[in-house]
């Protein structure tokens, strides 16, 4: 089987470098560089990506020895249709290493083509480090990497205007194109670059805050063998993703023209502002997750597939979902409906299996951000409770007190205070205590939600029930 790279792949196209991107994961890969794909199939955006290594270790190497190229294997549901896709990836010009070749990457500030950055260097990737130096080659954070480009593009170009990049951050940080913004202006502080610079980078360039959303497991290890005999070559960055995507873009519409991407029927979205679709996601796929996992594990189902498919649980998924978190949100109702159900059928992905209790790490933060908002406005709204949280969160509490299901044993896992905290409330062997003692616990919460009229009385009452009778009567107690 021969190797994968552009002299046995002849079919691969070459396009106009336009695009550098920092960071060559697999995410990246399996969203940034598809969407590009796409969008050169459906527009004349005529767009190649360079990628640029963030950190001293990785992957650009493997890259170039393909020239750029790889497979992506695309599975999930669409409208209800299995899909499991393989196509050829080749978007992707060439890799640099910034450690090993730093004069190679000031020279991509020197194109004139070059006209977008995007990034995903993690969630640690956007800070600022005064120990960072201009000299440094290069800089050891991504946005001092990032300003000495920009640097080194205004002085080279004598601070031509229409030489300006246009900038995604695309890290899981809600508003990163803020963040990265201010780092960057810290270093034209710190580094002396001059008022002309920060002029022109704030008049020239723009930095765009995103959201993206995509589940990508990676390097299909499992099937690696057969998507290879598949595609008929050898490919050490074979990539696998599911079908969803959404890419939201905080961002007017001229940038839209120069960046056509909502114009290749991708879910991709230029808007004026990210934060309701940020609130969107968080509400109706991270807040059903929460709580489903501890009320399908209790009731003898371990993956999320299996939560959504089960008569009850899946009843009680659809109840949170539809009846209490989604009214509490403010975008239309039938883009609300559609997003739900998508995220439902990324649920039943049958290519995908989500343990619950990988998602039941730290429980009780992630209801705190995800549905303890969605609770209280619900209650605001409606002036009642929304019972499928409120057993949700029985659920995490019950969870919590560890023991076995079946043959299995209970571990859960947060922080050392909250295992103490709920370890002594179950000692109690009252859950009217074990109600009252989580609610009013500040480290948790940062309030006392005893205060929250009639929801001490509903969660006692429903750790009771799970007590006696079990999580699955006390699901159909509600649906």
């Amino acid at each position: 089987m021969e190797r994968l790279n552009r002299k046995s792949a002849p079919q691969a196209k070459k396009y106009t470098e336009k695009v550098i991107q920092f960071g060559e994961g697999n995410f990246l890969r399996a969203f940034i560089e598809w969407i590009i794909w796409k969008t050169n199939q459906k527009t004349d955006f005529n767009g190649s990506v360079v990628v640029v290594q963030p950190i001293e270790k990785g992957m650009v190497e493997w890259l170039n020895e393909q020239d750029g190229l790889y497979h992506l294997n695309l599975q999930g549901l669409l409208k209800g249709e299995a899909i499991d896709s393989v196509d050829l990836i080749d978007v992707v010009s060439r890799g640099l290493n910034p450690y090993t070749d730093f004069q190679a990457y000031l020279k991509l500030a020197e194109q004139e083509s070059i006209r977008f950055v995007i990034s995903n260097t993690t969630e640690a990737g956007i800070a600022f480090d005064p120990a960072c130096k201009l000299s440094d080659a290069p800089a050891s954070s991504y946005p001092g990497k990032l300003t000495q480009l920009l640097y080194h593009r205004f002085e080279h170009f004598k601070g031509d205007k229409s030489k300006g990049l246009i900038i995604f951050p695309c890290e899981l940080i809600f508003e990163n194109g803020k963040h990265l913004k201010e780092c960057i202006r810290q270093y034209i502080d710190l580094w002396n670059l001059g008022p002309d610079f920060a002029v022109w980078f704030e008049e020239a360039c723009g930095v765009y805050s995103t959201l993206v959303d995509r589940i990508v497991p990676g390097y299909p290890r499992d099937t690696a063998a057969q998507l290879c005999e598949r595609v008929g070559y050898e490919d050490r960055l074979l990539d696998k993703a599911e079908i969803f995507h959404l890419w939201v873009i905080e961002a007017p519409k001229e940038v839209a023209a120069e960046f056509p991407a909502d114009k290749a029927g991708l879910n991709v979205l230029f808007v004026p502002s990210e934060a309701p679709y940020h609130e969107r996601k968080v509400t109706l796929l991270n807040g059903p997750h929460t709580v489903l996992s501890p009320v399908g594990y209790l009731s003898g189902l371990n993956t999320v597939k299996e939560c959504c498919e089960d008569p009850e649980v899946g009843a009680f998924v659809h109840k949170v979902m539809y009846d209490e978190l989604l009214p509490t949100l403010n975008l239309p109702v039938e883009e609300l409906e559609k997003f739900a159900g998508d995220v439902l059928e990324r649920f039943r992905n049958p290519f995908v299996k989500h343990f619950v209790t990988s998602i039941m790490l730290n429980s009780f933060p992630k209801f705190k951000t995800r549905d303890l908002p969605g609770l209280k406005t619900y209650l605001e709204r409606k002036g009642e409770l929304p019972k499928g949280l409120v057993l949700g969160l029985a659920g995490i509490c019950t969870y919590y007190k560890g023991g076995k299901r079946g043959e299995d044993e209970i571990v859960p896992n947060d922080d050392p205070k909250i295992m103490e905290l709920l370890k002594n409330l179950w000692a109690t062997g009252d859950v009217r205590k074990v109600a009252e003692g989580v609610l009013a616990d500040e480290f948790i919460w940062g309030e006392d939600l005893n205060r929250i009229p009639g929801l001490t009385d509903l969660l006692a009452a429903d750790l009771a029930l799970i007590q006696k009778s079990g999580m699955r009567e006390a699901v159909k107690s509600i649906i």
